[in-house]
């Protein structure tokens, strides 16, 4: 059967929206009041639900995932090496160098693509002051050896949990897992608020801090204690975000729904790979990625037969890190040769709520029937 190349492309993701009648009612009391950000009513009422959300005590928000990464590792007042994974978005690593600190790279496990639990007590030295993680595709790390480990050597643990929004594992908010973990809420994300970041935290007393910090490093009317940032959520995001909340379950329910019919097309193909599935964590859809490793087809030859379609997958992540050019002579992705691999063979399936199941249909059809 001859598949039509799409009119309008499928993009690999597509933001959720609430009812727009539902967004501009939440507009006018900030019409009414002109308090348009700098921790307005809508921001604390969001903070509120969302803590019940994730089943977190002590959590702030950020104007975006990266400031809030960056100021909260700043929070943490480290100095010296950070281990973390080269299989991540720019934003992770760029967050430690900011800080002044030093990537050191450990490869990934290849069942579920996060961090090599294995690999990292070897590249623990003295310098070493913290360890930074990846929830990956909604994947999460073995949260409990990690935490094993940092407790045995005195080190900080940094989730980058940008895809695992609202995730639970064992029952628990993945909120709770480590110092801090950072949250995502851009727009492709599986719940955002346009744009918007969140840092869940360990010890309360790093409330004020974080605070602060995304406040300039303003401390009183006339005291600025630290070099802080512009890292505040507003108005408008924080009602997108409660608008989103309120529907957010149901989003999931309907990206588990095209995940099952994807795992139903392709599990069981020599050559295609799909992560393995937690029983201990309550997913929320996030990705779809899909490895080929030794299929007739390669990954790029995959991503050119569904552009021809107008379907356009994401190489994600592609390329490492470790191989960027702004790293260019510091490090190397032959250190790390499982995150390597991965990047050249993965592909990330188009999914978000309103994808029609007869579109993964489609897209199934195409990689299923490529021809050597």
């Amino acid at each position: 059967m001859e598949i039509k190349r799409h009119e309008k492309p499928v993009l690999v993701t597509r933001s959720s929206l609430p009812p727009l009648e539902e967004y501009v009612e939440m507009l006018k009391p900030i019409w009414d009041s002109a308090w348009l950000t700098n921790m307005g009513q809508y921001h604390e009422e969001f903070k509120a639900q969302l803590k019940q959300y994730l089943k977190a005590e002590n959590l702030e928000l950020f104007v975006n995932g990266h400031l809030a990464l960056e100021l909260g590792i700043q929070a943490l007042k480290l100095e010296g090496e950070v281990i973390t994974t080269p299989f991540t978005f720019a934003s992770t690593t760029h967050a430690i160098v900011r800080n002044g600190l030093t990537p050191v790279f450990c490869d990934i496990n290849d069942r579920d693509y996060t961090m090599d639990v294995e690999k990292i007590e070897s590249l623990i030295t003295d310098k070493t002051c913290a360890i930074a993680p990846v929830h990956v595709y909604g994947n999460i790390c073995d949260v409990e050896k990690i935490q094993e480990i940092a407790d045995r050597h005195n080190l900080k643990v940094i989730y980058d949990a940008a895809h695992t929004f609202g995730e639970t594992y064992d029952g628990q908010g993945i909120a709770n897992f480590g110092d801090i973990s950072m949250f995502s809420l851009h727009a492709t994300k599986v719940f955002h608020s346009i744009e918007g970041g969140i840092v869940s935290f360990k010890d309360p007393e790093l409330k004020d801090l974080l605070y602060q910090l995304k406040n300039f490093g303003i401390t009183g009317y006339e005291s600025v204690e630290y070099v802080g940032s512009n890292g505040k959520m507003n108005e408008f995001q924080a009602a997108m975000g409660l608008c989103n909340l309120r529907h957010l379950d149901g989003e999931i329910a309907k990206r588990k729904a095209l995940v099952e019919r994807y795992r139903e097309r392709l599990s069981g193909v020599p050559g295609i790979k799909l992560c393995e599935e937690n029983p201990r964590v309550k997913s929320n859809y996030a990705y779809m990625p899909v490895v080929f490793d030794g299929y007739r087809a390669g990954r790029d030859e995959i991503f050119a037969a569904l552009a021809e379609h107008n379907i356009h997958a994401r190489k994600y992540f592609y390329p490492c890190v470790n191989s960027y050019e702004c790293y260019r002579g510091e490090f190397s992705e032959t250190d790390t040769p499982v995150a390597a691999k991965i990047s050249r063979e993965v592909l990330t399936l188009p999914l978000f709520a309103e994808l029609p199941l007869e579109t993964v249909d489609e897209i199934c059809d195409i990689i299923l029937n490529l021809k050597k």
